[in-house]
Protein backbone atom coordinates (compact mmCIF):
# COMPACT_ATOMS: atom_id res chain seq x y z
CA UNK A 1 0.00 0.00 0.00
CA UNK A 2 2.83 2.36 0.79
CA UNK A 3 4.29 1.80 -2.63
CA UNK A 4 0.91 2.43 -4.19
CA UNK A 5 0.53 5.67 -2.23
CA UNK A 6 3.96 6.87 -3.30
CA UNK A 7 3.13 6.06 -6.88
CA UNK A 8 -0.07 8.09 -6.77
CA UNK A 9 1.81 10.98 -5.14
CA UNK A 10 4.44 10.91 -7.88
CA UNK A 11 1.72 10.78 -10.52
CA UNK A 12 -0.03 13.71 -8.91
CA UNK A 13 3.20 15.71 -8.76
CA UNK A 14 3.89 14.96 -12.41
CA UNK A 15 0.39 16.04 -13.36
CA UNK A 16 0.80 19.27 -11.40
CA UNK A 17 4.07 20.05 -13.19
CA UNK A 18 2.48 19.31 -16.54
CA UNK A 19 -0.49 21.52 -15.77
CA UNK A 20 1.78 24.35 -14.60
CA UNK A 21 3.82 24.15 -17.79
CA UNK A 22 0.69 24.11 -19.94
CA UNK A 23 -0.78 27.10 -18.11
CA UNK A 24 2.35 29.26 -18.28
CA UNK A 25 4.13 28.10 -21.43
CA UNK A 26 1.59 26.45 -23.72
CA UNK A 27 1.34 28.11 -27.12
CA UNK A 28 -2.46 28.32 -26.99
CA UNK A 29 -3.16 28.64 -23.27
CA UNK A 30 -5.46 31.53 -22.36
CA UNK A 31 -5.78 30.75 -18.64
CA UNK A 32 -3.97 33.87 -17.43
CA UNK A 33 -5.18 36.23 -20.14
CA UNK A 34 -5.30 36.74 -23.89
CA UNK A 35 -2.32 35.17 -25.64
CA UNK A 36 -3.11 35.22 -29.39
CA UNK A 37 -1.55 32.38 -31.36
CA UNK A 38 -3.27 33.02 -34.69
CA UNK A 39 -5.23 35.66 -36.54
CA UNK A 40 -8.91 35.68 -37.35
CA UNK A 41 -9.42 35.10 -41.06
CA UNK A 42 -12.52 35.98 -43.04
CA UNK A 43 -14.55 33.64 -45.18
CA UNK A 44 -17.45 34.39 -47.48
CA UNK A 45 -20.46 32.18 -46.85
CA UNK A 46 -19.44 28.55 -47.20
CA UNK A 47 -16.07 29.46 -48.73
CA UNK A 48 -12.93 28.36 -46.94
CA UNK A 49 -11.11 30.91 -44.74
CA UNK A 50 -8.57 33.11 -46.46
CA UNK A 51 -5.21 31.39 -46.64
CA UNK A 52 -2.92 33.88 -44.98
CA UNK A 53 0.07 33.16 -42.73
CA UNK A 54 2.65 35.21 -40.81
CA UNK A 55 6.26 34.05 -40.60
CA UNK A 56 8.04 35.08 -37.40
CA UNK A 57 11.65 34.69 -36.32
CA UNK A 58 12.91 34.82 -32.73
CA UNK A 59 16.23 35.27 -30.90
CA UNK A 60 18.07 37.36 -33.49
CA UNK A 61 19.76 39.17 -34.93
CA UNK A 62 22.41 36.51 -35.35
CA UNK A 63 25.00 36.74 -38.08
CA UNK A 64 25.53 35.58 -40.71
CA UNK A 65 22.21 33.74 -40.51
CA UNK A 66 19.83 36.66 -40.14
CA UNK A 67 21.28 38.39 -43.20
CA UNK A 68 21.06 35.19 -45.21
CA UNK A 69 17.47 34.79 -44.10
CA UNK A 70 16.72 38.35 -45.17
CA UNK A 71 18.22 37.56 -48.58
CA UNK A 72 15.85 34.60 -48.95
CA UNK A 73 12.83 36.66 -47.96
CA UNK A 74 13.81 39.51 -50.28
CA UNK A 75 14.21 37.13 -53.22
CA UNK A 76 10.63 35.91 -52.67
CA UNK A 77 9.15 39.30 -51.77
CA UNK A 78 7.97 38.14 -48.32
CA UNK A 79 7.67 40.37 -45.27
CA UNK A 80 8.08 38.73 -41.87
CA UNK A 81 8.08 39.69 -38.19
CA UNK A 82 11.34 39.55 -36.24
CA UNK A 83 11.17 39.32 -32.44
CA UNK A 84 14.65 40.42 -31.46
CA UNK A 85 16.66 40.20 -28.26
CA UNK A 86 18.04 43.56 -27.14
CA UNK A 87 21.56 42.29 -26.47
CA UNK A 88 21.69 40.73 -29.93
CA UNK A 89 20.53 43.97 -31.54
CA UNK A 90 23.38 45.75 -29.76
CA UNK A 91 25.76 43.13 -31.18
CA UNK A 92 24.48 43.46 -34.77
CA UNK A 93 22.81 46.88 -35.05
CA UNK A 94 23.13 47.11 -38.82
CA UNK A 95 21.15 43.88 -39.18
CA UNK A 96 18.33 45.23 -37.02
CA UNK A 97 18.26 48.36 -39.14
CA UNK A 98 18.15 46.23 -42.28
CA UNK A 99 15.11 44.36 -40.94
CA UNK A 100 13.23 47.65 -40.63
CA UNK A 101 14.58 49.17 -43.85
CA UNK A 102 13.40 46.18 -45.89
CA UNK A 103 9.83 46.44 -44.63
CA UNK A 104 9.79 43.72 -42.01
CA UNK A 105 8.20 44.27 -38.59
CA UNK A 106 10.38 44.50 -35.50
CA UNK A 107 9.15 43.00 -32.23
CA UNK A 108 10.54 42.91 -28.69
CA UNK A 109 11.83 39.56 -27.38
CA UNK A 110 13.34 40.80 -24.09
CA UNK A 111 16.73 42.27 -23.29
CA UNK A 112 18.70 39.17 -22.28
CA UNK A 113 16.48 36.12 -22.92
CA UNK A 114 17.30 34.92 -19.40
CA UNK A 115 14.83 32.65 -17.61
CA UNK A 116 15.65 34.14 -14.22
CA UNK A 117 14.26 37.46 -15.45
CA UNK A 118 10.76 35.99 -15.50
CA UNK A 119 10.66 34.89 -11.87
CA UNK A 120 9.84 38.34 -10.48
CA UNK A 121 7.77 41.18 -11.89
CA UNK A 122 10.39 43.96 -11.36
CA UNK A 123 13.06 42.10 -13.36
CA UNK A 124 10.52 41.22 -16.04
CA UNK A 125 9.50 44.87 -16.33
CA UNK A 126 13.15 45.85 -16.65
CA UNK A 127 13.67 43.28 -19.43
CA UNK A 128 10.79 44.68 -21.45
CA UNK A 129 11.54 48.37 -20.98
CA UNK A 130 15.30 48.16 -21.54
CA UNK A 131 14.82 46.06 -24.66
CA UNK A 132 12.38 48.68 -25.97
CA UNK A 133 14.99 51.37 -25.45
CA UNK A 134 17.72 49.35 -27.18
CA UNK A 135 15.60 48.48 -30.19
CA UNK A 136 14.46 52.07 -30.60
CA UNK A 137 17.99 53.40 -30.31
CA UNK A 138 19.32 50.91 -32.85
CA UNK A 139 16.49 50.97 -35.39
CA UNK A 140 14.54 54.17 -34.81
CA UNK A 141 11.43 52.05 -34.18
CA UNK A 142 9.77 51.42 -30.81
CA UNK A 143 8.04 48.04 -31.23
CA UNK A 144 4.38 47.46 -30.40
CA UNK A 145 4.65 43.65 -30.38
CA UNK A 146 6.16 41.46 -27.68
CA UNK A 147 6.84 37.74 -27.64
CA UNK A 148 8.09 36.47 -24.28
CA UNK A 149 11.03 34.05 -24.35
CA UNK A 150 9.86 30.42 -24.11
CA UNK A 151 6.36 31.88 -24.55
CA UNK A 152 6.26 32.40 -20.78
CA UNK A 153 2.95 34.11 -20.02
CA UNK A 154 2.57 33.99 -16.28
CA UNK A 155 0.17 36.64 -14.94
CA UNK A 156 2.87 39.18 -14.06
CA UNK A 157 4.43 38.80 -17.52
CA UNK A 158 1.13 39.62 -19.22
CA UNK A 159 0.56 42.47 -16.76
CA UNK A 160 3.99 43.95 -17.49
CA UNK A 161 3.48 43.72 -21.25
CA UNK A 162 0.07 45.36 -21.03
CA UNK A 163 1.40 48.16 -18.82
CA UNK A 164 4.09 48.85 -21.43
CA UNK A 165 1.37 49.24 -24.08
CA UNK A 166 2.56 46.19 -26.03
CA UNK A 167 0.62 43.42 -27.75
CA UNK A 168 1.74 39.97 -26.61
CA UNK A 169 2.08 37.35 -29.35
CA UNK A 170 2.24 33.55 -29.31
CA UNK A 171 2.15 31.28 -32.37
CA UNK A 172 2.75 27.75 -33.65
CA UNK A 173 6.24 26.29 -33.69
CA UNK A 174 7.35 25.53 -37.22
CA UNK A 175 9.25 22.47 -36.02
CA UNK A 176 9.47 21.21 -32.42
CA UNK A 177 13.14 20.24 -32.76
CA UNK A 178 14.42 23.30 -34.60
CA UNK A 179 16.95 23.91 -31.82
CA UNK A 180 18.77 20.75 -32.99
CA UNK A 181 18.75 21.95 -36.63
CA UNK A 182 17.28 18.97 -38.51
CA UNK A 183 17.52 19.15 -42.30
CA UNK A 184 15.95 22.22 -43.84
CA UNK A 185 13.68 20.07 -46.01
CA UNK A 186 12.38 18.32 -42.89
CA UNK A 187 11.62 21.62 -41.17
CA UNK A 188 9.93 23.04 -44.25
CA UNK A 189 7.69 20.00 -44.60
CA UNK A 190 6.83 20.04 -40.88
CA UNK A 191 6.00 23.76 -40.84
CA UNK A 192 3.82 23.41 -43.93
CA UNK A 193 1.85 20.60 -42.27
CA UNK A 194 1.26 22.76 -39.20
CA UNK A 195 0.10 25.79 -41.16
CA UNK A 196 -3.57 26.73 -41.15
CA UNK A 197 -5.32 29.89 -42.34
CA UNK A 198 -4.30 32.63 -39.90
CA UNK A 199 -1.27 30.77 -38.52
CA UNK A 200 1.60 32.62 -36.87
CA UNK A 201 4.59 30.37 -37.48
CA UNK A 202 7.47 30.55 -34.98
CA UNK A 203 11.00 29.97 -36.27
CA UNK A 204 14.39 31.06 -34.93
CA UNK A 205 17.31 32.91 -36.51
CA UNK A 206 19.25 32.74 -33.22
CA UNK A 207 19.47 30.75 -30.00
CA UNK A 208 18.36 32.73 -26.96
CA UNK A 209 21.00 35.51 -26.72
CA UNK A 210 23.95 33.29 -27.63
CA UNK A 211 23.68 33.09 -31.40
CA UNK A 212 24.50 29.75 -32.97
CA UNK A 213 24.28 27.94 -36.28
CA UNK A 214 20.92 28.47 -37.97
CA UNK A 215 21.91 27.27 -41.43
CA UNK A 216 19.12 24.71 -41.69
CA UNK A 217 16.48 27.18 -40.60
CA UNK A 218 17.65 29.48 -43.37
CA UNK A 219 17.61 26.54 -45.79
CA UNK A 220 14.03 25.72 -44.82
CA UNK A 221 12.47 29.12 -45.46
CA UNK A 222 12.64 29.26 -49.25
CA UNK A 223 11.10 25.79 -49.72
CA UNK A 224 8.48 26.57 -47.07
CA UNK A 225 7.44 29.78 -48.81
CA UNK A 226 7.27 28.02 -52.18
CA UNK A 227 5.27 25.12 -50.76
CA UNK A 228 2.74 27.36 -49.02
CA UNK A 229 2.32 29.56 -52.08
CA UNK A 230 1.62 26.46 -54.13
CA UNK A 231 -1.15 25.73 -51.60
CA UNK A 232 -2.63 29.18 -52.13
CA UNK A 233 -1.23 31.00 -49.10
CA UNK A 234 -0.15 34.59 -49.02
CA UNK A 235 2.18 36.09 -46.42
CA UNK A 236 1.65 38.96 -44.04
CA UNK A 237 3.07 40.36 -40.80
CA UNK A 238 1.75 39.78 -37.29
CA UNK A 239 0.42 43.31 -36.83
CA UNK A 240 -1.69 43.06 -39.98
CA UNK A 241 -2.89 39.59 -39.11
CA UNK A 242 -3.99 40.64 -35.61
CA UNK A 243 -5.16 44.12 -36.64
CA UNK A 244 -2.86 45.97 -34.23
CA UNK A 245 -0.14 48.64 -34.66
CA UNK A 246 3.36 47.56 -35.62
CA UNK A 247 5.08 50.28 -33.58
CA UNK A 248 4.45 52.74 -30.79
CA UNK A 249 4.41 56.48 -31.34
Amino acid sequence: MRGSGAGWAALGSGAAVGLSWWAGFGTRTQLFGAFPHRGAVASAGDAEPEKVVALTFDDGPNEPWTSRLLDVLAARDVRATFFQVGRCAERFPSTTRRVVDEGHVLGNHSLNHAFSSYLHEPTQRDEVERAQDVLQRVSGVRPALYRPPWLCHWPWVLRTVETAGLQVVSGTFGHPFEVFQPAGSTMAAGAARRTRPGSILIMHDGLESRGGDRSQTVASVGPLVDRLRDQGYRFTTVDRLLGVPDRLA
